[in-house]
């Protein structure tokens, strides 16, 4: 909880810091870098970097916990906290990182806001970011110990057993520890972070749902190559170097976006390569034979790009209750109109207590979402999961 002093100060002082939050991010992260490289080589995404992305995120997320303590003093932003914490651990996150960003986040404050930050409202800020980050730490440790590894030491070796094309642009890595260690459980919908050495000796780390069942000895990461400019450096990477034998230095699994064990109806909507966390709760429901009414929606640009296409119909076919809806914007000849063009969820039918489960990008989870609120599903049984810094739907 926020003391009272500092409460004060942060209300009088949040409008000018959350307007000035996007010119101190970029002096933050330059600071931080210079004094750090090997932060920007070996830990953040560098494409997120360049992009404007991650300091999007960050600005988002000490403004949504700053505004929580004042609205909610008595509570906080669990979800918020979960999903940073869970992205964090898969990172091997540290609490003594907290101490590097933290010095060079409140000099680019002082920099960017001069005189207008005094003593007090130095202090005041000081006390959001240390509950935040105490906060952070404490859920940390927790993940960590229940993945049995100590903080931070969350990479093992595993080896590539075997690499399927999905589509042209979409490949599944089977991966099973090289160590000979016990494959660690996840959750369906879970992710692992995956670090690869590149030409100029950077080591970036991305995150990959796992799109398999659990259960297994291995784990499957099926990975989209990123086009444009630039390129997604790790995905290319990923597609142009890494063969059955080759060995990848993979993290436990994390993620706050899990498949729940209840009854409840549910509907899994994707698009694109949104379909990777969605196919490992299909293959979860039709390997645990469950009863559950599945509603099944995903959107793509043609059937030649669509992902596990083959397996989204032979599990909807083992799941009793499973309806699935697919919508093409080229579908080719014989495809029916009413499921030509982008999703549409007006013909679709959302049961009472409907769970919902969203992958895919930002417009399309936001549509998705908006729908589903008209619809009265209430807004904590609409999870989502994103494929990049989480600013928010």
């Amino acid at each position: 909880m926020l003391s009272a002093e500092s409460a004060a100060v942060v209300r009088a002082t949040l409008p000018a810091v959350g307007g000035a939050i996007n010119d101190i991010t970029p002096i933050f992260y330059r600071k931080m870098f210079t004094a750090h490289p090997e932060l920007l080589r070996d830990l953040f995404n560098r494409g997120n970097q360049a992009n404007g992305a991650q300091g999007r995120a960050l600005a988002g997320s000490i403004a949504t916990f700053a505004v929580a303590l004042l609205e909610h003093p008595d509570t906080r932003p669990e979800q918020l906290l979960e999903r940073i914490a869970h992205k964090h651990a898969s990172l091997g996150i540290t609490a003594e990182q907290y101490g590097i960003v933290h010095r060079h986040l409140f000099a680019a404050i002082a920099e960017v806001l001069g005189d207008a930050v005094t003593p007090e409202v130095a202090a005041a800020w000081d006390e959001v970011y240390w509950l935040m980050a105490g906060a952070l730490i404490a859920l940390e440790a927790r993940l960590y110990a229940e993945s049995g590894v100590a903080d931070g030491d969350v990479w093992r070796p595993w080896r590539v057993v075997g690499r399927v094309e999905e589509t042209p642009d979409v490949a599944t890595f089977m991966l099973r520890p090289a160590d000979r260690g016990p494959t660690p459980p996840f959750r369906p919908g879970q992710y692992v972070s995956v670090q690869v050495e590149l030409p100029d000796g950077a080591r970036q780390i991305r995150q990959y749902s796992l799109s398999c069942a659990p259960g297994g000895s291995d784990h499957w990461i099926s990975v989209k190559r990123v086009a444009g400019d630039p390129e997604g450096e790790v995905s290319n990477w990923l597609h142009a170097n890494v063969r059955e034998g080759d060995i990848l230095r993979v993290s436990a699994p994390f993620g706050d976006v899990a498949l729940d064990e209840g009854d409840c109806p549910l509907l899994l909507a994707s698009a694109g390569i949104g379909a990777t966390p969605i196919i490992s709760m299909m293959a979860h429901l039709a390997a645990t034979a469950t009863t559950r009414p599945v509603t099944v929606v995903h959107g793509d640009r043609s059937p030649l790009t669509h992902p596990f296409r083959g397996e989204l119909e032979l599990l909807s076919e083992k799941i009793p209750q499973a309806v699935t809806h697919v919508w093409y914007e080229e579908p080719g000849e014989g495809w029916p109109a009413e499921r030509t063009g982008l999703v549409d969820l007006g013909g679709v039918e959302i049961l009472d207590g409907t769970r919902a489960y969203l992958c895919g990008p930002v417009p399309f989870m936001r549509s998705v979402r908006t729908r589903l609120l008209d619809l009265g599903v209430p807004a904590d049984r609409i999870h989502y999961e994103i494929f990049s810094p989480d600013e928010g739907l």
